[in-house]
């Protein structure tokens, strides 16, 4: 394979994968430089000169004639006399020979061993190029093409051909993808791995939601509402704590939109996950009302060392502030950043007939006592209000625990 060939069909390739023409030049130069070197040890006195558009390459060897007797005539970019006149007899001591190298001097294996190196070196820096593209796409929404479906990920192509994975873990609970589906998820993080770019999108993350708002709210992509916090059960319930710096603007009625118009776009791409919009405030108290909505709070007591919150509520209300599943009050609890245990007001009748939890403390462990007073089961009767079922769901106790409870509480009321 001579220069011109080489050149050519590396440029064409080159080309092909949107390498720029500096670049590209660059890359034959360091190739070419690196056979010199692996043949005459160093390249410090080679000239290089590549046209690519011609497929012209000019390699030149400079070295200074010396006297046949001269000390440095074994120094690399020195040449004896009688060795410059055999390139041109009237050479004399003090000039400078500048030789012409040709590619096929280098070897065929060398040359052949080149162009690998060259087709080489562009999948690299295509790599290169892929990975710094999608890095400074991360935390952003794109769309992508289902191609494959495995059992811990989903393959996806983007529209330049490039492989996306979107893990079983970053998915919501109730996607169902089929081969062809486009898809919409955030670029979740990019990493090298084994020299290979891995692009791993999301669409549980809080910043996916937060990327539909700004696309459905003009409001919050202008800067004018501020999304302060996001907290997710992905598929199952978010809440999103919002504030205006303008007063004439409702944050939560900008985000919602006219007969929830904004919003409805926003739950459907989540699959139908359940989205409370909360005005967020400084004052503790108030958010932390706010963040228990729908249900009403009668009273709160903040414990700022042991960041704990006791919230008091009627009876008919607690059900609501726990939510399906516990759902509400986790989410409550992360979205304010206090622990919250919520409590049932008792009016003097029911407090004659119940027995506070904290009165079998010689029965039951202290920590299964607060295990059932953060889903708001701070009573006796409270917890045998409940089936097993509903308390295997509440909370993280086990099946046996929950049996040995009843047994307790049931005994109290049977004595």
């Amino acid at each position: 394979m001579d220069a011109k060939v080489l050149i050519e069909s590396f440029a064409e390739f080159a080309r092909s994968k949107n390498v720029d023409r500096p670049t590209m030049i660059r890359i034959l130069e360091d190739v070419f430089r690196a056979m010199i070197r692996k043949k005459y040890e160093t390249d410090e006195n080679f000239d290089v000169t590549i046209n690519a558009d011609k497929g012209d390459l000019e390699i030149l060897r400079i070295r200074e004639i010396v006297d046949d007797n001269s000390e440095d005539i074994w120094d690399f970019d020195k040449i004896s006399l009688t060795d410059a006149r055999k390139i041109e007899p009237d050479f004399e001591v003090g000039e400078e020979v500048y030789e012409k190298i040709e590619l096929e001097e280098f070897g065929r294996r060398a040359v052949m061993m080149a162009r690998q190196t060259l087709i080489q070196r562009i999948k690299d820096l295509e790599k290169d190029l892929l990975f710094n593209q999608y890095e400074e796409l991360v935390g952003e929404i794109i769309s992508a093409e289902v191609y494959q479906i495995l059992g811990r990920e989903v393959l996806l192509m983007d529209g330049e051909g490039n492989e996306l994975i979107l893990p079983k873990g970053e998915q919501i609970p109730k996607d169902r993808f089929r081969k062809g589906d486009t898809v919409r998820a955030i670029v979740h993080k990019v990493e090298m791995v084994n020299g290979n770019p891995r692009i791993i999108l999301s669409r549980t993350s809080p910043i996916f939601l937060e990327r539909l708002f700004e696309n459905e709210v003009p409001e919050v992509y202008d800067g004018l509402i501020t999304i302060k916090k996001i907290v997710r059960e992905p598929g199952e319930r978010a809440k999103v704590a919002v504030e205006s710096y303008d007063d004439r603007i409702d944050p939560v009625g900008a985000c919602v939109g006219m007969k929830g118009s904004r919003i409805h776009a926003v739950v459907r791409e989540l699959q139908n996950e359940n989205i409370d919009v909360i005005n967020y405030t400084d004052n503790l108290d108030l958010y932390v009302s706010r963040a228990l909505s729908p249900a009403k709070v009668t009273s709160i007591t903040v414990d700022q060392d042991k960041k704990r919150i006791s919230v008091f509520l009627k009876p008919d209300q607690v059900s609501m502030a726990i939510g399906k599943g516990g759902f509400n009050i986790r989410l409550a609890s992360r979205l304010v950043g206090f622990e919250i245990d919520v409590f049932r007001e008792l009016n003097d009748i029911e407090d004659e007939e119940d027995v506070v939890l904290d009165e079998f403390v010689d029965e039951i462990d202290g920590w299964i006592i607060d295990e059932l007073k953060k889903t708001g089961l701070d009573t006796a009767k409270s917890v045998l209000s409940l089936s097993k079922e509903d308390l295997l769901r509440r909370t993280e106790l086990e099946e046996e625990t929950i049996d040995e409870i009843f047994r307790i509480l049931k005994q109290e009321f049977e004595q």
